[in-house]
């Protein structure tokens, strides 16, 4: 790692296999939230006790929501940890957390160990800020948005190998004989949690050989120690402040209302597809799901990288906002209206639809709300940590909300039974278009996205 001087400041210069480190360590992460999508049902249907069987779908949307919830609470402790003893040795202890406790997951053999595991998983798992801040470290202001790309490319590959990965090793026993017998018959889930596990030690291996301190000793010294819940009070100050902030809490509103809707339906997609057909379902295995998730991250990465760029181009980054919104609204009331006679041909197009959405909304939005930021004069690191969290706040409530509906509303007749927290969904995608209508013109919105596949 050599030094370089920009603006009278030392920045240290990071090598191409730091940056693959760090690379690895957020699609690790996002292989971690991923990889249990698939399976996530089948394993709260084993370890729900007799007689409680309706509660299913609120299990479901616990798990998931713990996992964001840590994430959520202890990104600010991270943060400040590494402020203090440097970034390598907060992102080494985040790996290590990768493995033991997803190795726990796969071993957990009643729902609160399961639940426990996999909240400490997210603590472990919120070290996603101090990746970001060891590329701010190491990057000069030209060099910034296209190694934070790193963070977008990553995000994207781990969301698809995740649940490609959970879906294809789920319950290996009853798909290849040499497992039967043995542990992976009595834990079918526990082999794509071990290959998380043996990821998470492979980067760390790397990260121990090639991952260089980014924080100059002097300036961690100089860093004092700032108490958790300080760092809480202040997150939730600045983002209801953003709140009020004119126009730029249009924008985020409108973000919030999507990452709601969409995260609702990552708590019930499979509660959905793995019912029978006499029931409404699809009779979908694990790897048929982890198929699907796989095919939506496909799609979310090539109209990241193929499609933005003209699309914005021609209609702007605001226009794109809303028919982003509606686009994957419609796609996300359809998935329960799949035919179980031609299911893969409908949930092909149902998933397109889908991911062309989110993989509209995403970058255009981030890019949207950067101008709106700048053209007002607002701090963009404050508008912008508003965002986040409140973007984190929205994947805690939209799981859990995803499972508390359909535990409610599954055994009724129509519109209110499984259907239901789709159409939820969909209702959340078009308050979320409407709202963007009023999103304000800006002359400089016609211009392209600088780095697309960095807002992913």
């Amino acid at each position: 790692m050599s030094e370089s001087a920009v603006g009278g400041v030392t920045v240290q210069d990071a090598s191409k296999g730091a940056l693959f480190v760090l690379f690895l360590v957020t699609m690790i992460d996002m292989i971690g939230f991923g990889i249990v999508i698939p399976f996530l049902t089948y394993l709260v249907e084993d370890l729900t006790p007799e007689g409680q069987t309706a509660n299913i779908g609120l299990w479901v949307g616990l798990l998931m929501t713990s996992y964001s919830a840590a994430q959520f609470l202890f990104s600010p402790f991270w943060g400040s940890v590494s402020d203090r003893i440097g970034r390598r040795p907060v992102l080494m202890v985040g790996l290590v957390g990768n493995t033991v406790f997803f190795t726990l997951f796969g071993l957990a053999n009643t729902l609160i160990l399961a639940f426990v595991a996999r909240f400490l998983a997210g603590v472990f798992n919120g070290n996603i800020a101090v990746a970001r801040a060891y590329i701010g470290d190491v990057s000069t202001p030209q060099q910034l948005a296209t190694r934070m790309g790193i963070i977008g490319a990553a995000f994207g590959l781990g969301f698809t190998f995740g649940p490609f990965i959970g879906g294809e090793l789920s319950d290996p026993a009853s798909r290849w004989g040499w497992f039967e017998s043995t542990i992976f018959d009595s834990h079918p889930y526990l082999l794509p949690c071990l290959v998380a596990s043996v990821l998470s030690v492979f980067s760390l291996i790397i990260a121990f050989r090639s991952l260089p301190e980014s924080l100059p000793a002097e300036s961690r010294t100089q860093k004092e120690r700032v108490p958790w819940m300080t760092n809480m009070v202040h997150i939730m100050k600045s983002s209801v402040s953003m709140l009020k902030a004119p126009n730029v809490s249009l924008v985020i509103w409108v973000s919030m209302l999507f990452t709601f809707g969409f995260t609702i339906m990552h708590a019930v997609f499979i509660l959905y597809t793995e019912m029978s057909p006499e029931n409404g379902g699809l009779a979908f295995s694990e790897a048929d799901n982890g198929r699907v998730f796989a095919m939506i991250g496909i799609t979310g990465i090539v109209t990241q990288g193929l499609f933005i760029g003209p699309l914005t181009r021609k209609f702007g980054s605001r226009t794109l906002i809303p028919m982003a919104s509606v686009l994957t609204g419609i796609g996300l009331v359809l998935i329960p209206y799949t035919e179980a006679s031609s299911s893969w041909f409908h949930i092909l197009i149902v998933s397109i639809i889908i991911a062309l959405g989110n993989g509209i909304f995403q970058p255009s939005s981030s890019s949207f709300l950067t101008r709106v930021a700048k053209s007002n004069g607002y701090e963009l690191g404050v508008v912008m940590g508003a965002q986040e969290s409140l973007g984190a706040f929205a994947r805690i409530l939209g799981p859990l909300t995803g499972g508390l509906v359909w535990t409610l509303t599954v055994s009724r007749a129509w519109p209110f039974d499984y259907h239901t927290a789709f159409h939820i969904c969909g209702l959340m995608m078009l308050l979320a278009a409407v709202l963007s209508l009023k999103l304000p013109h800006l002359e400089e919105d016609l211009q392209p996205i600088p780095n697309a596949s960095e807002e992913s």
